[in-house]
């Protein structure tokens, strides 16, 4: 029998240590509480998130090991640049965020659902009114083909998902959050759960004690959220051939 510490609805700020997670199933931590923006923006300061199907109480994790990508790894390699090359793809920063988190939500081929619930996007929406969830949009001829959301506390970035309704458009997206992040000195783009997928797009894993130790210091990192306000469209064909997602 599993037994797990219940949340305390009117405790926001208060987790269990990450550090004491199931080994099986691996990194489940807590269940019950809420998804306020302060108890989100907690979970993530300590490396935990919530993850639970729709009909379940809400669950909270922190794996061991943990999914992460490097951004100054994370590039776009030779197959993506021939595979977009003379494509007329634009890449935004926060001009959709509703529409990426919901396109992520959509049912897919193999999947009988989603744990992106309506819960989920409300809670999610409302920490990017907040300043702290934003999402990566690529567009071709006005419509959303592809994009990536994601939680930002300090310098790091949580990403949660990404989707892709044309080939390329979510590695396109992934590529163009790193190259801001790298630009802005965020080192990781914490990925969470590790899967082949994720895997073959460059991210590692790493120790959940390694992990937790480097984002001490990224969360108390000063960062003015309004810089991701103020960030300019640019072409595809700019992300794949330079090394800051802005001209500047």
């Amino acid at each position: 029998m599993i037994h797990l510490p219940l949340l305390d609805e009117h405790a926001p700020d208060r987790f269990p240590d990450p550090r004491t997670a199931l080994v099986e199933p691996n990194g489940l931590l807590a269940f019950g509480g809420d998804l306020s923006p302060d108890r989100l923006k907690m979970a993530y300061r300590h490396g935990i998130f919530p993850w639970f199907n729709v009909g379940e109480p809400i669950l909270w994790w922190s794996p061991d090991p943990r999914c992460v990508f490097h951004t100054e790894r994370l590039r776009p390699n030779r197959s993506l640049r021939r595979a977009l090359a003379g494509k007329a793809w634009e890449v935004t920063v926060n001009r959709a965020f509703r529409q990426v988190i919901e396109a992520c939500a959509a049912p897919r081929r193999g999947q009988a659902g989603t744990w992106i619930s309506p819960a989920m996007i409300e809670a999610y929406s409302a920490l990017h009114d907040q300043g702290y969830a934003h999402s990566v949009e690529v567009w071709e001829a006005g419509r959303l083909i592809g994009g990536v959301y994601g939680v930002s506390i300090g310098k790091l970035f949580c990403g949660e998902s990404m989707f892709s309704a044309c080939s390329g458009g979510s590695k396109l997206a992934l590529c163009a959050l790193a190259s801001q992040l790298r630009c802005w000195g965020f080192p990781l783009i914490d990925a969470q759960v590790s899967n082949p997928h994720l895997l073959s797009l460059g991210a590692t894993e790493m120790p959940r004690s390694v992990f937790l130790q480097q984002i001490q210091a990224l969360v108390s990192a000063p960062f003015d959220p309004q810089r991701w306000r103020d960030l300019p469209a640019v072409t595809a064909t700019h992300v794949l051939e330079n090394d800051d997602f802005t001209r500047s």
